[in-house]
């Protein structure tokens, strides 16, 4: 990939955002803020550490994904797809937010790639 490849957002994906939200603040006193129109969940470790979300989990998933920084987020999944792995998520932009894509590596585990 024409970047590091350095993992940079980290995703938890569940059935109750509003409980989440609450463990792991109080738990690890991260700042969440879900107060813009996706209600995503931006969080804030205070730590310099890669940057997170929690989000509403789509058709009953829930886990945690983890993000890779890249420049060419098409040229990323042709590689994946030449090694074995399978696009899940086309280069998708959000507008005035990311562009992002998810793949799915060949054991299935979900990975996902945002523009650097």
């Amino acid at each position: 990939m024409s970047t590091t490849g350095e993992p940079c957002w980290i995703q938890l994906s569940t059935d109750d955002v509003d409980t989440a939200i609450s463990f792991y603040g109080d738990l690890f006193g991260w700042k969440v803020d879900a107060s813009n129109p996706m209600s995503y969940g931006m969080v804030d470790t205070g730590e310099g550490n890669p940057g997170g979300g929690i989000t509403q989990g789509q058709n009953g998933h829930a886990g945690v994904t983890f993000y890779i920084r890249v420049d060419d987020l098409q040229g990323a999944l042709d590689r994946v797809e030449k090694a074995g792995g399978k696009t899940v998520v086309p280069v998708t932009e959000i507008p005035d937010m990311v562009t992002f894509a998810q793949f799915a590596d060949p054991a299935g585990n979900v990975v996902g790639l945002v523009k650097g």
